[in-house]
């Protein structure tokens, strides 16, 4: 019998600048080492962190912004099962509402860059970011879906559970 896989719990954080263009991290380390995805991360579970204080937590820490729970829209909940046959993960997607300026920075966890959304196809991002996750944080902008992907056995089948207007 296999070991069950381990449930890891993150948040991805969308900001964007006056011109549109969203910010995201070329990432150093894994999960998705040498890809682009949005400034984010992993919950302090053992401290009961909750996902809005983890993104609130990690925006400050990746891009010194001090932002309050007011500044943040909760745009998906997306769940994972069996990602790269290693691990499930829970994540919830945050929008900050109102364009913000961060430099173009690199810390330990890869180089920020801002980016125009038109290009993002043209980055190498991870695959169920770009068949799933993209597509639905664009379509749902400002509302809220929920999702679920299965990734296990190299498979990406995916549904929408819920979704507001």
């Amino acid at each position: 019998m296999s070991q069950p896989l381990p449930y890891r719990i993150a948040v991805l954080c969308y900001l964007f600048d006056s011109h549109g263009r969203v910010l995201l991290l070329h990432r150093r380390k894994p999960p998705n080492q040498d890809l682009y995805s949005p400034i984010g991360g992993k919950l302090e579970q053992s401290v009961g962190e909750s996902p809005t204080a983890c993104a609130l937590r990690e925006i400050h820490e990746e891009v010194g912004l001090q932002l309050s729970a007011t500044d943040l829209h909760l745009t998906g909940i997306v769940s994972e099962s069996g990602y790269e046959d290693q691990c499930h993960w829970l994540m919830f997607l945050y929008e900050v509402r109102h364009p913000v300026s961060v430099p173009a920075a690199t810390f330990d966890e890869g180089v920020l860059e801002w980016h125009d959304p038109d290009a993002l196809d043209r980055l190498p991002i991870p695959q169920t970011d770009k068949q799933v996750i993209w597509p639905l944080f664009w379509r749902f902008r400002g509302r809220f879906f929920a999702a679920h992907i299965h990734c296990q056995g190299g498979q990406l089948l995916w549904t929408i559970e819920q979704e507001s207007w």
